[in-house]
Parts: structure tokens; sequence; C-alpha cells
């Protein structure tokens, strides 16, 4: 019988990490973050939990500990935010968050604890920032994303402010959770560790719910009011950040007030824009007439897709500026800092359609990225009636095609016979 090595043990957890869309691609880079965060031993471990929701004892069955034993594992993983703890009456449950939006972040939410948080940053600034691999898995694979850009709520005229829907204000998500947290700024915290941070708020990182409570209960974040909460992402309008936040409409998770130096999610866009990394606001920035060409928006564009245009050919006349609409996110930055009010906002002919859940979310990016069958099938623990009915009841809502391509990863007569049904009942 072959020997077990650390790096074997890292393979198995990057495997199991690879069950869920959002994975992150293997490579001696990763295994050097993972054994920065996991011991070998944690490793192993952790590379036998379930997909789905979990509890200690289900997690001492897969290990074949005792509960005793189990429950000791996972209350030292939740405490380093490895994974997130969920407090269910009298019941916790886990789950293994995905790298990132996930437990890469939570790493660096902190500054202090046992990880050399310089070489974590440096190993992250590799993988993630110079290579390709990791960011193309995470953002360019799929229509469905991770994340999505809020509009500066203030910059909408009173027209168009009456039909913004509350899943589309960052105020109204701060609003509607249960639970809020504070952080610091994984990206800015991340370049600052190797001197090159921006100027920009670094304690804003902004969690909810599930998540919020659980990074409390770690020390990871610090609990907050929605007064004070609100208080912050003011602050960040004013710093012309940009909110960006997960592709749910209903129990946010996150948001992140990104600059456009350090946060992943912008220099993606800025990077591969064309490839659409993240989904847009509803909205539109549009040049008015009244544009004098002052500059003032070029320097504040996140993403960098506003150009100033003379009025003739041959670079004379007045100038203005110019938006690639295809490229802009919606945000708001430029019309916020525009003194004369020649940028507004404006409602883009196609809505952007926004997962209604994390459930809808994963089963969506899931089924683009062909891993459907292991949300279904997750060869850890089977899936109780519940859970497998719920996925199937999102599966059944999907649109024709992509009902079709779900059936077809599974691979399951039951799945199609489901979805045959389903459509003849919607043509009767």
């Amino acid at each position: 019988m072959a020997h077990r090595t650390p790096r074997s043990s890292y393979q198995k957890l990057t495997s199991r990490l690879n069950l869920y869309p959002q994975g992150a691609p293997p490579s001696e880079l990763l295994y050097r973050i993972l054994s920065l965060l996991f011991s070998e031993q944690e490793a192993e471990l952790v590379a036998a939990l379930p997909i789905k929701p979990f509890t200690a004892e289900q997690a001492a069955k897969n290990w074949r500990v005792s509960l005793a034993e189990a429950k000791k594992a996972l209350e030292s993983l939740s405490r380093r935010a490895l994974l997130v703890d969920v407090q269910l009456d009298s019941k916790t449950e886990y789950v293994l968050p995905p790298p990132m939006a996930g437990f890469f972040e939570f790493a660096l939410m902190r500054t202090h604890g046992s990880v050399d948080l310089k070489l974590l940053s440096e190993l992250y600034e590799q993988y993630i920032t110079v290579e390709e691999d990791f960011v193309r898995q995470l953002f360019l694979t799929g229509k469905t994303q991770l994340g999505r850009v809020f509009v500066q709520e203030g910059v909408l005229g009173s027209e168009h402010a009456l039909h913004v829907l509350d899943y589309e204000k960052a105020t109204a998500v701060i609003e509607m959770a249960d639970d809020i947290a504070i952080g610091l700024c994984y990206c800015r915290h991340k370049r600052q560790n190797q001197g090159k941070a921006c100027n920009a708020e670094m304690d804003i990182c902004m969690t909810f719910n599930t998540v919020a409570a659980s990074l409390i209960r770690s020390e990871y974040a610090r609990r907050v009011d929605r007064s004070e909460c609100k208080e912050l992402l003011h602050k960040a309008w004013e710093q012309n950040l940009v909110q960006f936040g997960e592709n749910v409409q209903n129990d946010v998770s996150f948001i992140c007030n990104c600059c456009s130096c350090c946060c992943e999610a912008m220099l993606v866009a800025q990077r591969f824009g064309h490839e659409h990394p993240v989904h847009t606001s509803n909205f539109l920035a549009k040049v008015e007439s009244n544009c004098s060409g002052c500059g003032l928006c070029l320097a504040v564009c996140p993403v960098k897709v506003i150009s100033l245009q003379a009025e003739h050919a041959d670079g004379s006349g007045c100038k203005q500026a110019v938006i690639d609409e295809e490229l802009c996110l919606g945000c708001g930055v430029c019309s916020r800092n525009c003194r004369i009010g020649a940028l507004t906002m404006q409602p883009r002919d196609s809505r952007v359609i926004t997962p209604v859940n994390s459930t809808h979310k994963a089963v969506l990016m899931a089924i683009e990225r062909g891993k459907l069958q292991n949300l279904i099938f997750d060869n850890q623990v089977l899936w109780s009636h519940r859970a497998l009915a719920a996925m199937l009841g999102v599966i059944l809502k999907l649109p024709p095609v992509k009902r079709a391509l779900a059936s077809e990863q599974i691979g399951s007569r039951y799945l199609g016979t489901l979805c045959e049904h389903y459509s003849a009942r919607q043509k009767a």
C-alpha cells in the first residue's frame, strides 16, 4: 500500500473543493496555500465532508470517530473560519464554504493568528491575481457569476429611483439582514501585507445573515447594527468604492466595497471585461450633451471604460466623455462625481437576471460548469428527501434548455421524466 504524503492530503481536499461550482484549479501554489490554512490531518478530514450542510453526527460518521472528537475538530475549524457554523434553534449545522467568496478571504479578515499572513498574501497574489486559471474558473466560466454590482442609489433620478427593486439596493440588503458583521477588506489587507495597499477604508467588508453570525462567533468580524452599516456604506460611496455583492435576490451573504487597484472583482473586470466576469447593475451610465470634457470621470471609473473623444475626427473641437457601454458596470461612481450632472444613470434595455437565492445560483452555476451531478449526488453522504426535493424544484423552474442540460448532466431517467411531465403541464 502506498504511503500517504502531505501533498496527497491537499490533493484530496482540492478534489473536494472542486465538486462545488466555485472550485480552485489544482497547482503547487494551491497546495502551499492549503497547507498554510489546514494541517495535513485537517485536509484529510475536510476532504471527507458533504457538500450540503451537515451536523456533527454526520461528520463523526464520515470520519469514523466519536461524536466528541468530531465536535472538537469542527469547532476548531469554525473558530478559524474554515467552516461556517450555522445555529438552527438548538442544533448546529456546518458547511464548507468555497475558496471565494469564502475561506480564502476569511483568512485575511483579521490581523492576528497562527497563519503567516504576509506569505499567504504573496501566494494569493500569485495564484489569484497574476495567474489566470483561478480567476477564469471563478469569474469566466458560465453565464451565472458569483457576484453583482449595486448601483449607488443617490445618483438615480426620481423617475428611476421609484422603480428600483429592493434587492438592487445595498441599503435594502442591510435593512433586511438578521445579522450584520464588518471585517477587514480581504483585498486591501492582502495588498497591505505586500506594501501595495491604497488609502481606501480597510474595515469595511460587509457580511450578512448566517455567514455574518459565524464570523462574529469566530471573532473574524464584529457585529454592527443597521445604522453603523449604513454609515459605512455612505463612507464607501464617498471614497468612490463599488458595491459588489452576492449574486442573489434574497439573503445576500456579502457586499464588498471595492477599489479599482486592490480588489479582485474590479481587477478581473478590467482584464476580462468583454467576457463579463461580474453581473452589472440594471443601469448604464449615459453622457449628456452638457459634458464639458473635464475628464474627472476617467479617473474615478473603477474599470477604466471611459475615454475622451474630440468633436472632429482630426482631433479638433470640444471633447466629451465616451463610455464603452458593453463594459460599463452600472455602479454610478462616475455619475456621482460629475459636477455638472452630465453623466446620468439610465435603465438598461434588457434587465439583468439575478438568481432568487443561493440554491438557485448554485444550480445555475453547476449546470453551466458541468457539476450539477455533484450537488444532487453528494458522494460523501446521501441527500435527505427534503434537500433533494428542493434541488429538483429549482431545476424544474429553469428554462427548457437548461432543464434539458441538467437532465443530461445527471443522467437520470427520473429527472428526465420529471422534466418531460413539467414541460407537458406548462403547455397544457
